[in-house]
């Protein structure tokens, strides 16, 4: 084999063991709720509450907010993973009393998509009782981590 396709399959190799890396990487943290407060939260500061307490009002969901949270789903026209985290989302809301389920398109909604730092669809955020956002996850999250984020918001 002549040393031009030894370096051919080499770099092939470490381009596939990367791009399997990354994958994985991104496989792990989809869909697990995080902190929304700290540095890098929102791009920005938001009116009235600081650059590290994201708050959102009713007019910017464009619903009423929850008795005791909120949980806002950003999704796009395209996105396959937005209809079972609607189907979650809206089911857990269902489930808790004074809980309500929000879904924002972040197509018709660029202002605040940029605002809140959404980077990709699914994005669920987790507001507590005064819209400020607690946690929030990308990706499409599984029943329990919603149940459990939304424990932490309420309580």
């Amino acid at each position: 084999m002549a040393p031009e396709q030894m370096a051919g399959g080499a770099a092939a190799a470490v381009v596939l063991l990367l791009g399997t890396v990354l994958a994985l990487a991104l496989r792990r943290s989809s869909g697990r709720f995080r902190a929304a407060r700290g540095p890098g939260a929102v791009s920005g500061p938001v009116e009235g509450t600081g650059p590290e307490a994201p708050r959102l009002t009713a007019e910017e969901v464009g619903a009423e907010l929850g008795e005791r949270a909120t949980l806002v789903q950003f999704s796009s026209a395209f996105c396959q993973p937005c209809r079972a985290t609607r189907r979650v989302l809206a089911e857990v809301g269902a489930m808790v009393e004074g809980v309500a389920h929000v879904e924002i398109d972040t197509e018709s909604n660029l202002d605040l998509v940029r605002r809140l730092n959404i980077l990709r669809t699914p994005t669920v955020l987790v507001l507590d009782s005064h819209g400020v956002v607690s946690t929030r996850a990308s990706g499409q999250p599984r029943r329990a981590d919603v149940i459990a984020a939304l424990g932490r918001a309420i309580g």
